[in-house]
C-alpha cells in the first residue's frame, strides 16, 4: 500500500510539473527574507505583518512584527525573553503559529514543546488587541488537552460564535476552545482523519521518518465546516462545526460526522480565499494549489522551499511563508501571491 501511494504521489507531481508553465495563474512578490527559520505569518487588515519563529534552533524572537524591513519583538521584549529558568506561563516558549481573525485581533499559539516534550504550564493561546498592542486574553491548556507529546499546530477562529479550532500534530487531534469561558476539549483523537497516513515523505532528497498528524486547518467562509488534514498524508477531511460544538455527542457519534473531501498531497497549510477557493501548500514540489472545485495549480516557484503558512487578509491579499524545513540554511522567504 505504501508503494502504491508513493507511486500515485510521484505521478501526480510529474504531471503537475510538466504542465506548470501552462497552468500557473499566479506569481510571487517578495516581501521579506529572514536567515532565521520562521513558520507562521499573519497580516492585519491595515497591512501590519507578524511572523513567528519556533524554538527549533537559534531564533531572534518568538514573535515579531516586520517594521521597515526590520524584525521587532511583539508584543514586547518581555514576552519574547523566555529562558529555561523563566516562568513559561507569561513568556513565549516555542510559538508555532500566528493568526489574524476577521475582527482584526491577533492570536498567538504556543505549543511550548521543546525537544518533543511539552514544558509544563507553558501551552497557551494569546489574543492581542492590535489597536493597543496589548494582551487581552490568555488561555492555558492542561495535559488533558495538550499531553506531554502533543504539539498544538495551527488555529482558526470563528469570531461570531467565539470559538477557536486548533490542530494538534504531535499525537493527532482537534482542539475546540470556547473563548467565552476559556474551556477546551480534545476531540477526534482516536479517528483516522487526524492521523498520519502510511506514506513515505521525501523532501529535498531527505526522507521524513517521523509522522506529522493533523496540521493544516481552515474554516469555510460561512463557518459551517472545518477542513483539516495530516501533513503526512494525502486525504482532506471536513466536519460540520456545529457538530464540533455539540458537547452532547459521544466520541463515536462525532467521528461519524467526519466527511472525506478529496485526495490531495502532503501539505503544511490550507486556507480559503474570500471567493471560497481552498488554497494548499505543496511541500514536495515548491508549489501552491487551490481547490475550486477541482485541484488546480496556482504556482510553482523554487523560492518556495517548504511553503509553510498562509495569511489571507480581509481585502483578499494572499501571503505565504517559506520555512525551508529539510533544506540547507538559507533565506526564508515571505511572499505575496498575485495574479500574473
Amino acid at each position: 500500500m505504501k508503494l502504491l501511494a508513493n507511486l500515485i504521489i510521484g505521478l501526480f507531481f510529474l504531471v503537475a510539473s510538466q504542465n506548470c508553465a501552462q497552468k500557473s495563474k499566479f506569481k510571487l512578490l517578495e516581501i521579506q527574507y529572514s536567515t532565521a527559520k520562521w513558520t507562521g505569518v499573519a497580516v492585519s487588515n491595515k497591512g501590519r505583518i507578524f511572523v513567528n519563529f519556533p524554538r527549533w534552533s537559534a531564533i531572534p524572537f518568538s514573535v515579531a512584527e516586520i517594521k521597515d524591513s526590520q524584525l521587532v519583538p511583539y508584543p514586547d521584549e518581555e514576552w519574547n525573553n523566555w529562558k529555561e529558568y523563566a516562568t513559561p506561563n507569561n513568556h513565549f516558549v516555542c510559538v508555532q503559529s500566528v493568526y489574524v481573525d476577521k475582527d482584526n485581533f491577533l492570536w498567538i499559539l504556543d505549543p511550548a514543546s521543546i525537544n518533543g516534550s511539552v514544558v509544563e504550564v507553558g501551552v497557551k493561546l494569546l489574543k492581542i488587541d492590535l489597536q493597543t498592542d496589548s494582551v487581552i486574553q490568555v488561555i492555558y491548556f492542561d495535559e488533558s488537552v495538550a499531553p506531554a507529546q502533543s504539539y498544538l499546530n495551527d488555529i482558526r477562529v470563528d469570531t461570531k460564535r467565539n470559538i477557536a479550532y486548533l490542530t494538534e500534530s504531535g499525537l493527532g487531534a482537534i482542539i475546540v476552545v470556547d473563548l467565552s469561558t476559556g474551556t477546551s476539549r480534545r476531540v477526534l483523537e482516536n479517528h483516522y482523519s487526524v492521523k498520519a497516513e502510511d506514506i513515505q515523505l521525501e523532501i529535498n532528497e531527505q526522507k521524513i521518518d517521523f509522522p506529522v498528524h493533523s496540521d493544516g486547518v481552515a474554516l469555510s467562509n460561512d463557518r459551517s465546516f472545518l477542513y483539516y488534514k495530516a501533513l503526512t498524508g494525502n486525504n482532506l477531511y471536513r466536519i460540520k462545526t456545529e457538530k464540533l460544538r455539540d458537547t452532547s455527542l459521544t466520541s463515536v457519534q462525532l467521528e461519524n460526522e467526519v466527511e472525506f473531501v478529496t485526495k490531495t498531497f502532503p501539505c503544511d497549510a490550507i486556507e480559503f480565499d474570500r471567493n471560497g477557493n481552498l488554497f494548499l501548500t505543496s511541500i514536495q514540489d515548491n508549489s501552491i494549489y487551490y481547490l475550486s472545485p477541482e485541484l488546480e495549480l496556482a504556482l510553482q516557484d523554487d523560492r518556495l522551499k517548504w511553503p509553510d503558512s498562509f495569511s489571507i487578509t480581509s481585502a483578499g491579499e494572499i501571503y505565504v511563508s517559506s520555512s525551508r524545513i529539510l533544506f540547507p540554511q538559507g533565506q526564508h522567504g515571505l511572499f505575496k501571491i498575485v495574479n500574473k
